[in-house]
């Protein structure tokens, strides 16, 4: 039985983590956590002469051209009295029958845990509105039209860098994350 979605050669986490190589990218650069950018652009613009915004790119420009399109999640979290659940980090489930999409069992996101309970996530599809959480973009004719409106007003603001799934409209594996923030900062640095 494979339970794999795709089939990378190489799947893991990195030792210590991706918290080390995203503070690692942001050594010396002053980061301010729980403040909305769109509330406190001008005062936050003129901190900066390059801006890195990962935010939803429609609501950037105040939904000019209509809100694009995404799918949301609710998550429900058990704690099992067992060790192990499911014998991996994740499993998708696509058949219409079963309610989720997916189940991940913490455990093995950290390898040194130990423990005789395990606990587990299920993740079901939501239907997203405005003001949700947007997990994945609806990657249809109507949205991809959408977003190359938006991207084409990003062009138009060279010190204002849109990155990340909200800010590309773009849903991504860890992997590619992590690749795509090292390929901007290597660009604003040798900018």
């Amino acid at each position: 039985l494979d339970l794999i979605y795709f089939n990378d050669v190489y799947q893991g986490i990195p030792i210590g983590g991706f918290t080390q190589i995203v503070e690692n990218m942001l050594k010396g650069i002053e980061v301010r956590l729980g403040v909305d950018y769109l509330e406190h652009k001008e005062e936050l613009n003129a901190l900066a002469g390059e801006i890195i915004y990962t935010g939803e790119i429609d609501r950037f420009f105040d939904y000019k051209y209509g809100a694009l399109e995404w799918r949301s999640l609710r998550f429900e979290e058990e704690v099992l009295d067992q060790p192990d659940y499911q014998g991996c980090a994740v499993v998708n489930y696509t058949e219409y029958e079963i309610p989720y999409t997916r189940i991940a069992e913490h455990k093995y996101f950290d390898p040194t845990q130990k423990s005789n309970k395990t606990v587990i996530t299920k993740e079901y599809s939501k239907t997203w509105s405005v003001g949700d959480e947007a997990y994945y973009p609806i990657n249809d004719q109507k949205n991809s039209e959408l977003y190359a409106k938006y991207k084409e007003l990003a062009e138009q603001n060279p010190h204002i860098h849109f990155g990340g799934r909200l800010g590309t409209y773009s849903y991504y594996n860890m992997d590619v994350v992590i690749e795509k923030a090292l390929q901007l900062v290597e660009s604003l640095v040798t900018k």
